[in-house]
């Protein structure tokens, strides 16, 4: 929903910057991601620390895709590495999140990181899936862009449970917002 509304709405301002960054974007998809590797670790020890990193590593993810867009490097295989990470980004943190809550005793908590992570792979297939068919599929509440805020927020605030209701719920209705709108498209050929 946000990358649809907003999507490169930082590629003018950042421009210039991003054309003095001597690191490639892949380096930059790289780099975005041992940080939020290091994320999902510190959460398990400080959630502040975590959502802070969460934070950092986001910027980054923002950052490669603004660097290739500025420089002429826009590449396949970098949108390929960039969209794999992200993946791996994801279970990571849901992962660490559903460990410090069982660490905590909260099991539903848990039960809850899990349940989104496996929401937040089934928008992606659903796109991914879609997009194999020939079909454009940006459609659904609840996008990667919005799950980092919420996760981001959650950890600072420590309000984990609440946070992964709410995404719980909206990652799996963007699925069925995706299944519905490649049915929808698919039957009119």
């Amino acid at each position: 929903m946000l990358s649809a509304k907003l999507g490169h709405i930082f590629d003018k301002p950042l421009r210039r910057l991003a054309q003095k960054i001597p690191l490639s974007p892949n380096a930059l998809t790289v780099i975005g991601f041992l940080i939020t590797g290091g994320a999902a670790f510190a959460i398990s020890h400080n959630l502040v620390l975590g959502g802070i990193l969460m934070l950092i590593g986001a910027f980054f993810d923002m950052l490669d895709g603004i660097v290739a867009r500025a420089t002429g490097k826009v590449t396949k295989f970098g949108a390929f590495l960039d969209s794999v990470l992200d993946r791996c980004s994801d279970a990571f943190l849901f992962l660490a999140i559903a460990w410090y809550l069982a660490g905590n005793n909260n099991h539903v908590g848990a039960f809850l990181s899990i349940g989104t992570l496996v929401g937040a792979f089934l928008v992606s297939y659903a796109r991914a899936r879609s997009e194999g068919l020939g079909e454009t599929c940006h459609v659904g509440l609840l996008e990667r862009p919005e799950r980092i805020i919420l996760l981001i927020f959650a950890a600072i605030t420590g309000w984990l449970v609440p946070v992964l209701w709410i995404m719980l719920i909206l990652t799996h209705i963007t699925v069925v917002q995706r299944i519905h709108h490649v049915w929808r498209v698919t039957r009119r050929q």
